[in-house]
């Protein structure tokens, strides 16, 4: 029998972290981790299913669901094995849905909820295919991982046949990398340490306990006051001393002048790389920043909102570190389509993955990068979180500042149920007294 999609189950799913200040920054003073998840239940017997989500921060998760809702119609009553035979023909259907189309395009809540439904699929491919979803992609021949990718908007920057000739050239190494995986694991850098709803007097302590589990990058939030900027900058530093990298991440806080004159303040404590110094749609504003501030890198990405945009700011080189996201992407194919780009244009890919179930989706992608696409260790590292990982039925495995390669089938995202029954928003447990809800929390 035929293996179908029988139905689409979304979920409002959130976590008070905003208790703590954990996922804290200058503009996002009070995020709650949450989640826009769906499960794409099928027809098998061993009711096998596929699972996505886009990441939120709280309130509008509602919406995310919503469109998840509205462009379920293209895989509900698929047959699973015509889907992933032409996985690039249904990313193209869901990115040209005629008339959702209209509130994006191919950016926003739409684009979010394309990408929770791709990762799903390819979630529920991995494990037909009994594969961790890195080992999948790492196994696809260059022709099926070309397929997957929509070349156009982006053919004037990288064309199909540059792709497949890249892929094709890193064949030969493949075995040795991944074999290199698999003994080394995949180097982390750490932001636990550095959220701005840390207190100053915590920070040494936080610093040296990462660099005891084995991070030798760690990052810390800035933005919100400067002279505050310098003096956590500084306690961060003097307690990881100068041999270790520090890099800032300033989430948009500053317009360009202001990014510039206060990473030139900020230069004293020799940050590795300052992550998005302004709006991330400002292309030309990264560049002048850039080349204001050399050699101190320009990193930008969890709010790049699709390929054309990253092709614009690789193409004009407004940027020295890739930090793509799982989910702001539309999922895996649109993810494939950046690696190649940054491959091509020398750029290294360091993904996104502050948020739940960020690090449970990217550890696939530096790993496949690693084997198939930028072929390379240097100046490549994987953001890590430490919060909300026991939620997820096969959690990330970090330890001495590495990730380590995940070997259950799938993309790692599936959410288990108890966590689902007690975080779902309004109506869980963890939301569900008076005293639990956010409006008394910030009281």
């Amino acid at each position: 029998m035929a293996i179908k999609i029988v139905r689409a189950v979304t979920y409002d799913v959130r976590f008070p972290t905003s208790r703590s200040g954990a996922g804290s920054d200058a503009v996002n003073s009070d995020p709650d981790y949450s989640a826009a998840y769906v499960a794409l239940e099928t027809n098998h017997v061993d009711g096998l299913s596929g699972h996505g989500l886009t990441f939120t921060i709280g309130r509008g998760t509602e919406v995310c669901v919503a469109a998840i809702e509205a462009l379920s119609h293209h895989v509900v009553g698929a047959d699973v094995d015509e889907l992933v035979a032409d996985l690039g023909g249904l990313w193209r259907r869901l990115v040209a849905d005629t008339q959702l189309r209209w509130l994006g395009p191919e950016k926003g809540v739409i684009h979010l909820a394309t990408a929770a439904i791709v990762n799903a699929v390819w979630d529920l491919y991995a494990k037909l295919d009994r594969k961790p979803l890195w080992k999948l992609l790492a196994d696809l021949s260059p022709e099926q991982l070309v397929a997957c990718v929509d070349f156009r908007y982006i053919e004037d920057a990288l064309t199909a046949g540059e792709a497949l000739e890249l892929l094709q050239r890193n064949q030969a190494g493949r075995a040795e990398r991944e074999a290199t995986l698999l003994r080394s694991g995949f180097p982390a850098y750490t932001t636990s340490a550095g959220w701005i709803g840390y207190g100053e007097e915590t920070l040494a302590e936080r610093a040296r306990a990462a660099l005891d589990d084995g991070f030798i990058h760690l990052k810390l939030k800035v933005g919100a006051d400067l002279d505050s900027d310098l003096r956590r900058a500084r306690i961060v530093r003097e307690a990881i001393g100068p041999d270790n990298r520090l890099s800032l991440d300033a989430n948009q806080a500053w317009g360009v002048d202001q990014a510039i004159a206060s990473i030139h303040a900020l230069a004293e404590v020799e940050p590795w790389w300052i992550e998005e110094p302004t709006n991330p749609d400002d292309i030309a504003g990264h560049l002048r920043i850039r080349e204001a501030v050399a050699p101190i890198r320009v990193a930008t990405g969890e709010h790049v909102q699709n390929r054309v945009m990253f092709k614009q700011f690789l193409q004009l080189g407004a940027i020295d570190v890739c930090q793509l996201d799982a989910c702001r992407l539309g999922g895996v194919n649109e993810v494939l389509a950046v690696l190649l780009l940054a491959a091509k244009f020398g750029v290294p890919v360091c993904p996104h993955a502050g948020g739940v179930g960020l690090c449970e989706y990217v550890q696939h992608i530096s790993m496949f990068d690693y084997i198939a696409v930028g072929a390379s260790l240097d100046n490549r590292e994987c953001e890590f979180v430490d919060h909300l990982h026991d939620h997820f039925v096969d959690p990330i495995r970090v330890f001495n500042g590495r990730y380590w390669p995940p070997t259950a089938a799938g993309y790692g995202i599936e959410i288990k149920p108890e966590s689902l029954s007690e975080f779902t928003f309004p109506g869980g447990a963890a939301w569900s007294t008076e005293s639990d809800t956010r409006e008394e929390v910030r009281a």
